[in-house]
């Protein structure tokens, strides 16, 4: 079993960064992800890492603004994101699989999601 509590979430202006954490626990060394929901929009995937942190993958609409990285010794995931827009405005939620890379809303364990609201 694995429980996920995401935070960091908040206001920013468009332009701006916001770093949000994925505290894991309970088994943590699985491949993880995270993903977004804005109102009225399926949730979509954004960025997905491995268990070791060597190989990550992102959506085309993130590719190059948004990193995702992992400190295992801390069982937490980030995510930093830079020159956020408008659009990227949505509850993002972190999800561990342990037999796959996340990235479809098919992963097996979910964290509750943290609110990011970009301002223009």
């Amino acid at each position: 079993q694995v429980q996920l509590v995401e935070s960091g979430g908040g206001l920013v202006q468009a332009g701006g960064s916001l770093k949000i954490s994925c505290a894991a626990s309970g088994r943590t060394l699985y491949p993880m992800g995270w993903f977004r929901q804005a109102p009225g929009k399926e949730r979509e995937f954004v960025a997905a890492i491995n268990w070791s942190g060597s190989r990550t993958y992102y959506s085309d609409s993130v590719k190059g603004r948004f990193t995702i990285s992992r400190d295992n010794a801390k069982n937490t995931v980030y995510l930093q994101m830079n020159s956020l827009k408008p659009e990227d405005t949505a509850v993002y939620s972190c999800a561990a699989d342990p037999s796959t890379i996340p990235r479809t809303t098919t992963a097996l364990y979910w964290g509750q999601g943290t609110q990011v609201t970009v301002s223009s």
